[in-house]
């Protein structure tokens, strides 16, 4: 994979997103939401470079939150629609909520009771979020149906009798899937709960769907959307983050040191820990350009970061020619789970953030510092 742009122009470690790669990415899910008549927004809990929300605006409904803090971002700095999911709302922050968002999905139906009231009066739609009890995925982590999940009402626990003023059911079950996944999941939902689709007006099929993927079966999603719509004669969301910025951004990063312990080990000045933490929380090993598996080319060196963690390792990889102190490396799909969850472990200095325009030339967008570090803490 080549990257059309200059990665000498701002100084390491650096996040940069392409916006010819974004664009093209964006396009797709409009074509999905124009075929299949449906709406999707942005799943920021993926994805929260709100200096590209004015372009992703133009494609895409919306945004979804996880909570205040998202939702305001997405309300301010994007527009459109704003729906907000959380497990369980904060009551001091629930006037605000119901402010700027405009749907509102309950995870129980005690926050239902609890709240239903005061999101009437705000004039605002409501939703109550399912467990489909149907998983697809091993990952428990990244499992909303796994056994004793947190997330989402089971049809044993439903409460037909608290429906009145609901508006619509939400799900969300996948993770980076297919849309075969998603069929199936459609299935034991329509099964336990479609009989209630009748008298609502939305349903929300989460996120999770890797749209933008190469071997992605968009006509299989189109076809399913266009099923529920005309069944049920609902407006169907979908609220994809990853598939927003897939394989559009990178992590540019050099080598700062090469020490030897059994195997050439290359510390650079970016952390897994600090800067790509699914890579350990997945865990998952990234692409790094002109690289391949160990001892598949000539030179193999372990790759890490400079935190005093003995597992801060980013992985094993092999090279065609010998690593060299100031060499830069770049990191695939760095755009996503990646700004959003960084963090200044020991002190780290957080990644500047970098878009590379349609003319290839790299805008630094922001830049952080020791303030950064030290206004989190007290």
């Amino acid at each position: 994979m080549l990257v059309n742009f200059d990665i000498n122009m701002i100084k390491t470690p650096y996040y940069v997103v392409d916006e010819r790669l974004l664009i093209k990415n964006l396009e797709i899910l409009k074509s999905v939401s124009e075929q299949a008549g449906c709406k999707i927004l942005l799943a920021q809990k993926a994805f929260s470079m709100f200096a590209v929300y004015p372009l992703i605006g133009k494609y895409l409904a919306g945004t979804t939150a996880s909570g205040l803090y998202e939702a305001k971002l997405g309300h301010e700095e994007m527009g459109g629609e704003t729906h907000i999911f959380s497990a369980a709302y904060n009551q001091d922050e629930f006037d605000e909520i119901c402010e700027i968002c405009d749907h509102i999905v309950f995870n129980s139906f005690s926050q239902l009771e609890k709240y239903r009231d005061k999101v009437i009066r705000y004039g605002k739609e409501f939703g109550v979020r399912i467990n489909p009890e149907h998983s697809t995925q091993n990952n428990a982590i990244y499992d909303p149906c796994s056994k004793g999940s947190r997330l989402g009402v089971t049809l044993k626990n439903f409460r037909e009798d608290l429906l009145s003023g609901v508006s619509g059911l939400h799900f969300h079950t996948l993770c980076e899937q297919n849309s075969d996944d998603l069929v199936e999941t459609l299935k034991a939902f329509e099964k336990n709960f479609g009989k209630y689709l009748h008298d609502m007006k939305w349903v929300n099929f989460g996120g999770g769907h890797h749209i933008t993927r190469n071997d992605y079966d968009i006509e299989k999603l189109i076809k399913r959307i266009i099923y529920f719509k005309n069944k049920y004669s609902v407006e169907v969301y979908l609220e994809p983050g990853e598939a927003i910025a897939l394989n559009a951004g990178f992590l540019v990063a050099s080598v700062q040191d090469i020490v030897e312990n059994d195997m050439s080990i290359a510390i650079i000045d970016a952390s897994a820990a600090c800067h790509m933490p699914d890579v350990l929380e997945m865990p998952y090993r990234p692409v790094i350009i002109d690289s391949d598996l160990p001892n598949k080319k000539p030179n193999t060196y372990r790759v890490g970061g400079p935190t005093c963690l003995a597992g801060d390792i980013i992985g094993d990889y092999s090279f065609d020619k010998p690593l060299e102190i100031g060499q830069k490396l770049i990191f695939c799909d760095m755009a996503i789970y990646t700004m959003v969850k960084n963090n200044t472990f020991n002190g780290m200095k957080l990644p500047s953030i970098a878009l590379a325009g349609k003319d290839g030339k790299v805008k630094l967008i922001k830049e952080f510092g020791y303030n950064d570090f030290k206004n989190r803490l007290s």
